[in-house]
Formats: C-alpha cells, structure tokens, sequence
C-alpha cells in the first residue's frame, strides 16, 4: 500500500457505525485500494500520476469495468489524505452509508 492508501486504512479500518472495509480487495484482473460489500463501492486513493493521460485512459476502462460489475468507483486525492485522512474517511463512510440505505 502507499502512504496515503497506509493514512486512510488506519480510519477505515475502524468499521465506523458497522461499515466493513477490505484493502487490497482482489476484483477480476484488477486490486481495488478499498472495498465495502455491503456498499457495492470502490474506494481508490489517486495521486498526482493520475492526471497523466495514460493513466487517465487505464483509470477510465477500470473504472468502466468495475461499473458493469454494479460497482461504484469513489475516488479521493492523495493531497486530501495527506492533509485529513480522518475527514476524508468521514466523507468515504457517510457515502457508503448513503449507498447502503439507498440514499446514494
């Protein structure tokens, strides 16, 4: 895992109000950063490589793969970790409670 995924797994890990996080969560050819079952989502943790267009155009078929498999992909900056990850894990845990209660 990078620093910025290692920062938000010491929150995500916490199963705040019930919501079960894996890391590292094998997913057909791909290894998604986060994932809660329950939720059906995805959390990707992007740095700044992920504005170069070669990694645009893989996140974007990635991210349309996991779509067909009824996945939500969320992705949150490395930079906002780095400055909050506890805030940032808020934010990750009240959208996928949102998407659990069908609010989302």
């Amino acid at each position: 895992m990078t620093e910025p995924e290692t920062r938000l797994w010491y929150h995500l890990k916490d199963r705040n109000g019930g919501i079960i996080f894996k890391r590292q969560k094998p997913f057909g050819p791909y290894i998604l950063d986060f994932y809660c079952f329950a939720a059906k989502l995805v959390v990707e943790v992007d740095g700044n490589t992920h504005d170069e267009d070669a990694i645009v155009v893989r996140d974007t078929a990635r991210d349309a793969y996991l779509t067909r498999a009824g996945l939500y992909v969320y992705r949150v900056s490395a930079g906002d970790v780095y400055r909050d990850a506890y805030e940032v894990a808020v934010r990750v845990w009240l959208f996928a409670k949102g998407r659990i209660s069908g609010e989302t």
